[in-house]
């Protein structure tokens, strides 16, 4: 007979509002002050097992134990992910939508955004010069939404640009928000999923033809395995699944505009373009900073790993910003040093910040090398195209906050073009 060890457990009655007031290192936190790489707790009235470590990683991304069906709660599904979308899904069924996703990701698609991205740069950084001071942040959102609009063959007004920016970025807000940024993400996922439903039935019925190779076409065209399209709703949420998560490059950028400013020697090294050293700072944005938390799955079926028990509909949560962070894999983890990635082969389960896993076939994110390429071109314009000075301002990050960003959102002022 199997032993079966015990997962040490967190004590106490629910630990909901420890996780609201620690963030992004609850689990980080309850990992080293237990001495373990797993443990149980209490979240929002259910037992939870949180995990952190490559091992843990390896163990969370098998389809053979672990399902993403009811692993996102009813209030991140309304704002963050939506209801039915790919995120959700498991197996066949998974493996087929995701495949609609990764056949957008192609070089040649990836090159028409990283085109995209340094003409709005260029077209929005000009305004720039003709005023006191910008707010980075909100100014980089706006231009990522159109974008996005564009790649993904949306169509969007000059006039209509910032309130579908603000949403998109709302949705994203939300999540592990409770109270009014909750409501307003619930507020946006509305009226996001109305007007991209629109464009979708635009297109079915002939008023819209956007080019067979946009996002667009694909989810309003996609059929399931079992011959149908998907239902209008369905596909706007999945083609908000485009759209959001470029938008939300935003936060990316701005920690690399931050970190420019608290590591000036960084930036000589990016306008000198000395070999890789973009794709190295970019990289190490991704695994420094704060982006995704923690992300959930269900236990498929009763198993033991290590000897410890995981129960099927279990909710497991595997700790993304800890694992980023893990001195075992990681030589000084809190200092940001883009040249640790001089040599690195990359793996499946230690750089994470949007998942692990295989990108083709599992839940890792299809839109992580889009999200590399649109950093790169960004990062590169900031430093190579336009001067700027960094008024004194709050540049904190707070890690309690889920999701987080500097508390000012990063102004700029006396924005400059740069002689070629």
């Amino acid at each position: 007979m199997a032993i079966r060890v015990e997962i040490p457990r967190d004590e106490g009655l629910d630990h909901s509002l420890a996780l609201l007031n620690e963030g992004y290192l609850f689990i980080q936190n309850r990992a080293r002050r237990l001495q373990t790489d797993i443990f149980q707790s209490r979240l929002l009235a259910q037992n939870v097992i949180c995990m952190t470590g490559p091992e843990a990683a390896k163990l969370f991304y098998n389809e053979e134990l672990f399902v993403r069906k009811g692993a996102a709660p009813k209030r991140v599904q309304k704002t963050l992910f939506g209801q039915n979308g790919v995120q959700g899904l498991d197996g066949a069924v998974h493996k087929q939508r995701k495949h609609m996703f990764m056949k957008l990701m192609s070089p040649e698609r990836l090159k028409v955004i990283v085109d995209l991205t340094k003409k709005q740069w260029m077209e929005t950084s000009k305004k720039w010069v003709q005023k006191d001071q910008v707010v980075l942040f909100d100014e980089v959102q706006e231009m990522l939404c159109k974008i996005a609009c564009e790649w993904a063959g949306v169509p969007i007004s000059e006039s209509e640009a910032k309130n579908r920016a603000n949403d998109l970025g709302e949705m994203v807000d939300a999540f592990g928000a409770i109270g009014p940024r909750h409501w307003r993400g619930r507020g946006a996922r509305a009226r996001s999923e109305q007007w991209v439903g629109e464009i979708i039935e635009h297109i079915r019925n002939g008023e819209l033809d956007p080019p067979k190779d946009t996002a667009a076409y694909a989810m309003a065209w996609h059929r399931e395995l079992n011959g149908k399209r998907l239902e209008t709703q369905i596909a706007a949420v999945e083609l908000l699944n485009i759209l959001r998560p470029i938008v939300a490059i935003a936060t990316y950028i701005i920690f690399g505009a931050h970190a420019l400013h608290e590591h000036p020697e960084c930036m000589g090294k990016l306008q000198s373009g000395s070999g890789q050293y973009v794709q190295r700072f970019v990289q190490e944005v991704r695994r420094f900073y704060p982006f995704t938390p923690f992300v959930g799955a269900r236990v498929r079926r009763d198993f033991a790993w290590k000897q410890y028990p995981f129960k099927s509909e279990t909710l497991v949560l595997l700790d993304v910003y800890g694992i980023n962070h893990d001195p075992h894999l990681w030589d000084r983890p809190d200092e940001f040093r883009p040249d640790r990635f001089n040599n690195w082969e990359g793996g499946l389960f230690d750089l994470i910040p949007q998942g692990g896993g295989d990108r083709d076939n599992g839940h890792r994110c299809a839109g992580e090398w889009l999200t590399i390429n649109v950093m790169e071109a960004s990062l590169n314009f900031l430093t190579n195209q336009i001067n700027y000075d960094v008024p004194v301002q709050d540049l904190s990050i707070s890690l309690s906050r889920i999701p987080t960003l500097p508390a000012d959102r990063f102004i700029i002022s006396n924005v400059r073009q740069r002689e070629s």
